[in-house]
């Protein structure tokens, strides 16, 4: 099960012996028919409201506060009376309680024409004193109390809700006072002042967390969706208004969160839509919508991104099953997710953030999709990651299982469960050290199985967006969360259409949090947001520029400033990692990755610069800094796991040795991580390139050692060609390696390393690079000083002799391109050259 359950409250664990202990043996009758014992309502502060009957069938109301884990009995009717709606003010002085005070039958058989069926009263509780009538009408009422967003100290006021079914909703302020000993009452003994809040609604959700009304009006042919936000200070504004391709059934109210009248809600569900509105901290609105489909054993559900400007709708096929088990979708909040639960079918998790493609959304059937006993059609989700069923009378926190996603992760076949888990592992999760080993582990194992996506790059821009994206606000929107570009697969079993929705309208000034965020989020949206996420093309463009430039050119100022951004992300990453490192990488200079770290220091510090101002520079400089360390300590995690996997050691530039298994496991996982960073233009540690040559050498043939080099997989360093050309023996298959390595050496690394190699081969040909070099430069100038002093050797060769006076000519000229190496000219040629031509001849060279 990947949804795990734990009961924050159960009717039979936490009230049951209680009412025993208070000897009321009619609530031993917890059955499912039973309607002695059953939850009324769940307040902002945890407070849950319940109800029961007692011995001589009175209706008692009882409250279980979530803290404390007490219960404390409220109030009770001396008769028997079907609760619909109770309600508690903040103070725990005023309930609010709407009954109904007899049945049809009762009404036939009574004559109670002139009764009023439903009756709501306003009780004094503190102590329990006076009883206020506020409706007593033919219709159906709901009560509740609002409550404080921010704690503060006891109020001499409150705030009642009255939802009626006559489709209208007025808000009432009630002032008390305190009486002696302790006593509060209301002040006002005429009528109380109330307030219209709405009118010709059909449908309304109360959000007890944020004090926020959902309601939606119909209107022509669509329906509106419209937002009134309560204030502390005893205002109400509508805050949004967004259209709705819904049809409403506005025969009959439906109501969502005022209450839990399981009874009269099962016959209200029957008759009206299943639809429910659901925000997430980051600024998500989502309306989640069952629909009814005219195909045997199909279920359609639409949700509504609408911070996202867009509505997919879901059509499932079912496997065959009996009509009378087909039940209504339930919906859940889960904060990063939306949950779609069909029991026995199937368990949709769709990501309310980056909704865009299904590959980052999780469709479980079977014993996955489970979620312990819950009914679906008595769920209900009061606020984010809790479950409320009101059949049972348990109220349960709800959340992802990492063990249960590391386990259906490392089972998934299909591209898009694994790509899903993976996020969902990276990215709704708080980072552990053992999660991201087992993550590491698991895409160490599958690099070859995933096929439309590459893990390690999902992997590292993942990790980043998660640590990265909490320092500040709308940095969301300004990174990449994927590499991938657009997602052309399908997830078997869910066809999916998806529709363009106009925006919200939003009217706020100055308001803070949710509001805020889906503010910014719907700008992005009109900005075209996926053009907003920071990418490596123009990065890609400047480097390979860079690269490209002779030696000399790399003096100015703008190339000396990307260097000093490579050394502050340097300095930066020695700072968080202070142990001696396992995986022996930054420990030498890479001009080439250091080049790229530098550009993309500047180049996404201009990104950042251009969207967000109001940071400041300092903020997006640490920002920057951060993010590329951050990547470089990525790759460095790998590798340091999967070092310890395969008991790797830092001493493997022993070249006389072959590699091992695991060493050869660990070049193709270097092999991958460089393929990755390429196509994402990513910088390597330090470091990096010399390792991964160096256990080419040990573990590849030579044909493909040279293969892999030829074609940029390995990439010869100074570090590992210098100990190649050092460390090994001079046997003909070394010759033929280092041989071959100096051929493909690029000239400046050429001059350096080259020295290094004492042997005839090697000196022919630095003494043909030095004649071929200095030829170059020259042209054919012709020889206008006297011939110099011969060398020490007396040789009577004319071409030789020839060559050598017009090298030495042109070095006295200060013509010299092996300036390092002194040991390197005219006379050295000569050397070389007669050494070479007595070699061939089978001569010996005294």
């Amino acid at each position: 099960m990947l949804l795990r359950l734990a009961p924050d409250f159960e009717l039979r664990r936490d009230v049951v012996p209680w009412l025993v202990q208070r000897g009321c043996a009619a609530a031993l009758d917890t059955s499912e028919n039973s309607s002695a014992l059953y939850v009324v309502n769940v307040e902002r502060n945890g407070k849950i409201i319940y109800t029961w009957k007692g011995n001589q069938r009175n209706t008692h109301i009882g409250l279980y506060d979530l803290q404390t884990k007490q219960n404390e009995h409220l109030y009770m009717f001396e008769k028997n009376l079907h609760i619909i709606s109770c309600s508690i003010n903040n103070e725990r002085t005023l309930l609010a309680v709407s009954f109904c005070q007899y049945t049809e039958e009762e009404k036939a058989s009574q004559l109670l024409q002139s009764v009023s069926k439903y009756l709501t009263l306003l009780i004094e509780i503190h102590p329990i004193n006076n009883v206020r009538v506020l409706k007593a009408v033919d219709s159906c009422v709901r009560v509740q109390f609002l409550y404080p967003v921010e704690v503060r100290s006891a109020s001499r006021e409150s705030r009642l809700l009255l939802v009626s079914e006559d489709k209208y909703i007025e808000q009432f302020d009630i002032h008390v006072v305190a009486e002696e000993e302790h006593k509060v009452v209301i002040q006002k003994s005429g009528q109380l002042p109330r307030a219209k809040v709405v009118d010709d609604l059909v449908w309304a959700q109360w959000d007890m967390m944020e004090q926020r009304l959902f309601y939606i009006v119909p209107k022509e042919s669509k329906s509106t969706l419209r937002c009134v936000q309560f204030y502390p200070e005893e205002n109400f504004n509508s805050i949004l208004e967004s259209h709705l391709d819904i049809a409403v059934n506005d025969t009959q109210l439906k109501l969502v969160n005022f209450g839990y009248d399981y009874c009269q809600d099962q016959g209200v569900a029957s008759k009206s839509l299943n639809l429910q509105v659901f925000t997430s901290k980051a600024g998500g609105l989502c309306v989640c919508c069952s629909l009814v489909s005219d195909i045997p054993h199909e279920i359609i559900y639409s949700i509504y991104f609408l911070h996202k400007g867009y509505n997919k709708t879901f059509t499932v096929s079912l496997e065959r099953t009996e009509s009378h088990q087909l039940k209504e979708v339930a919906f859940m909040n889960l904060g990063y997710y939306v949950a779609a639960y069909l029991p026995g079918q199937f368990l949709h998790l769709l990501n309310v953030q980056h909704p865009d493609m299904l590959c980052y959304s999780l469709f479980l059937t079977g014993e996955d999709a489970r979620i312990g006993m819950l009914q679906n059609c008595s769920i209900r989700s009061p606020w984010v990651s809790t479950v409320l069923d009101c059949k049972a009378g348990s109220l349960y926190s709800v959340s992802i299982s990492d063990s249960a996603l590391l386990q259906f992760l490392q089972k998934s076949k299909r591209d898009c469960e694994r790509l899903a888990a993976l996020h969902c592992a990276l990215l709704y999760f708080q980072h552990t050290e053992d999660l991201e080993r087992q993550i590491i582990r698991w895409i160490s194992e599958n690099l070859s199985t995933c096929h439309s996506f590459d893990p390690i790059q999902e992997f590292i821009i993942a990790s980043l967006y998660c640590r990265m994206c909490p320092e500040t606000q709308n940095l969301d929107k300004l990174l990449p969360y994927t590499s991938l570009h657009d997602w052309i697969g399908v997830v078997p079993g869910v066809i999916c259409a998806t529709d363009i929705i106009s925006l919200p309208v939003l009217e706020f000034q100055n308001s803070k949090g949710f509001w805020e965020k889906l503010n910014a989020n719907l700008e992005s949206v009109k900005y075209a947001e996926p053009h907003l996420h920071y990418h490596s093309n123009m990065l890609r463009r400047e480097w390979r520029s860079l690269s490209e430039e002779r030696e000399e050119r790399r003096t100015t100022a703008y190339l000396r400033n990307i260097l000093e951004n490579a050394k502050k992300v340097l300095s930066h990453l020695d700072t968080w990692d202070s142990e001696a490192r396992l995986v022996p990488l930054f420990e030498e200079e890479d001009f080439q990755q250091q080049l790229l770290m530098g550009l993309m220091v500047a180049q996404l510090k201009d990104h950042l610069m251009r969207h967000l101002q109001y940071v400041g520079k300092k903020k997006i400089d640490q920002i920057v800094l951060d993010y590329v360390a951050n990547l470089l300590n990525l790759v460095h995690r790998i590798m340091k796991e999967v070092w310890r996997r395969y008991q790797l050691h830092s001493c493997i530039f022993c070249f006389d040795e072959r590699g091992s298994a695991g060493e050869f496991a660990v070049f193709h996982i270097m092999s991958r991580i460089l393929e990755a960073a390429n196509a994402m233009c990513m910088p390597l540690p330090p470091g990096f390139h010399t390792l991964h040559l160096g256990l080419g050498v040990r573990c590849l043939p030579l044909h493909t050692l040279l293969h892999y080099i030829d074609n940029g997989i390995l990439q010869l360093t100074e570090t590992c060609v210098r100990k190649l050309l050092k460390d090994l023996d001079d046997t003909e298959q070394n010759e033929k390696l280092k041989f071959s390595i100096v051929m493909r050496l690029p000239e400046a690394l050429g001059q350096k390393v080259r020295q290094y190699w004492n042997h005839p081969i090697n000196a022919n040909l630095i003494a043909r690079k030095y004649v071929k070099l200095l030829l170059e430069k020259l042209g054919n100038r012709q020889c206008s000083r006297p011939i110099p002093e011969r060398l020490s050797i007396p040789v009577e060769f004319l071409p030789l002799n020839y060559l050598t006076n017009m090298l030495a000519e042109i070095e006295n000229q200060g013509v010299h391109p092996y300036e390092k190496q002194d040991h390197v000219n005219a006379r050295f040629v000569e050397e070389t050259a007669l050494k070479h031509t007595l070699t061939l001849l089978g001569l010996k060279y005294s």
